[in-house]
């Protein structure tokens, strides 16, 4: 009897030890949870925990590609390509980081010495865009830089003198110019670069203008190709599925019970409290607000009002955390940004492997409002697209021209024009 309560009182208290290690270990992992959530300095842990973002974000924009057309000109011709990015390999090795990185000062030129230099020896980078070169040069990987000059073409010429003379253009009025030291970028460096390329015959609309009217009601410097290139068609998807997610990237909690649809689809989140609202389109368009004083989003800043490179980089990882792999093979970029005061407001678009994908409708990708470091407006297509097999059939050039010329000034350029549906052409993009 002795032995058996002995045994009874052993095995009872070997259960009490075993549960009460089973819940400190239970209370040791919740503790460390809360630690992580409450101190980790990544305010997105539990987005992460949860598989909502990327388990890694870019922190540079140099690390976000954007597209960028290159006009080679050697004794032979001219020679383009309209489907490289600012991370392509083929970029990198034509020497615009190294010149620009190392110029000190710009002086007015005009656009005559601007086309003068397109004649010779040259690179031209056209970015597609007018974009502040403090933003420009950070795409490019060149850091540091102070100008506020708006920049659309960069071109690297040949000088008479047997330097590199790098010229900058806004597409606008304003051309300036400054001289690349030859231990950055040398005149036999350029050269080796231009007779490198590889790439398909083009020529610009003024060289043929005087020859024909119909080049000459185009903007000058449309960059036109000698034969039509082969570009797949793109097939388009709306992969907006969980918009829990959304919610939770958004700071709203997904239970909440201010949450309708509307009549057309659309469905509504709204904190009335907190002057917040989302609106997620049934084609997978959604629409972010909120007042200025109640933004729970912010990017990082030096200052309360962030420069226009801050406000880039800080709009672009956002993005990147919000589209993640949802964009398929295409990828945003930044099309332009706007201050004053205040306000800060950025355009994004689509862009795969360097060619720029169009809205039918005219808009945008994306827009973001900041009202100082805060976001107080944020809207966002989410489209999915990847190259399929098929090639697309481009109009011909000459009839593109005639349909051109009825708006005088118009610039050609090759593109994606999305209409909504399953399936993206290439096509002529008029602007």
């Amino acid at each position: 009897m002795d032995h058996a309560a002995r045994r009874r009182r052993r095995n009872l208290i070997q259960n009490i030890a075993i549960a009460l290690l089973s819940v400190s270990a239970v209370l040791l992992f919740a503790q460390l949870q809360l630690y992580n959530l409450d101190n980790s300095a990544d305010q997105s842990y539990l987005q992460r925990l949860t598989g909502g973002l990327p388990s890694a974000s870019p922190t540079e924009l140099r690390e976000f590609p954007a597209p960028v057309r290159v006009v080679i000109t050697d004794s032979y011709g001219r020679y383009g390509s309209s489907g490289l990015t600012t991370n392509s390999d083929g970029f990198s090795a034509l020497g615009l980081r190294e010149a620009l990185g190392s110029v000190q000062t710009l002086s007015p030129a005009t656009m005559d010495q601007f086309r003068a230099a397109l004649s010779g020896t040259s690179i031209y980078f056209d970015f597609l865009n007018p974009l502040p070169l403090q933003v420009l040069a950070e795409l490019i990987g060149v850091e540091d830089t102070a100008w506020e000059q708006a920049v659309r073409c960069l071109l690297l010429s040949a000088g008479s003198d047997g330097s590199v003379q790098l010229y900058l253009w806004d597409g606008g009025e304003a051309v300036f110019t400054s001289t690349v030291p030859s231990t950055s970028l040398s005149l036999a460096a350029l050269t080796e670069s231009v007779g490198q390329s590889g790439y398909d015959s083009v020529f610009f609309a003024f060289e043929d203008a005087d020859a024909d009217a119909q080049y000459g009601a185009l903007f000058p410097l449309s960059i036109l190709p000698a034969e039509l290139p082969e570009l797949p068609n793109l097939s388009a998807s709306f992969p907006l599925t969980d918009t829990d997610r959304l919610l939770v990237s958004f700071g709203f909690n997904a239970n909440t019970r201010e949450r309708y649809t509307e009549n057309d689809g659309t469905e509504v989140i709204t904190e009335v409290e907190a002057d917040r609202s989302l609106h997620i389109r049934p084609n997978g368009k959604i629409i972010y607000r909120c007042g200025a004083e109640s933004a729970p989003l912010e990017i990082a800043a030096q200052e309360e009002i962030p420069t226009a490179t801050e406000a880039v980089l800080g709009a672009s990882i956002l993005l990147e955390q919000l589209t993640g792999d949802l964009s398929g093979e295409a990828g945003l970029y930044l099309v332009s940004v706007r201050q004053s005061e205040e306000t800060t407001q950025l355009e994004f678009g689509y862009q795969i492997n360097g060619v720029p994908i169009r809205f039918s409708d005219g808009g945008s990708a994306a827009e973001i409002t900041l009202s100082g470091t805060s976001i107080t407006r944020l809207s966002l297509r989410f489209r999915q697209y990847s190259t399929s097999g098929e090639t697309s059939l481009l109009l011909p050039l000459r009839q593109t021209l005639a349909i051109a010329a009825e708006h005088p000034g118009t610039e050609l350029s090759i593109g994606y024009a999305d209409g909504g549906g399953d399936t993206v052409p290439a096509s002529w993009l008029a602007d």
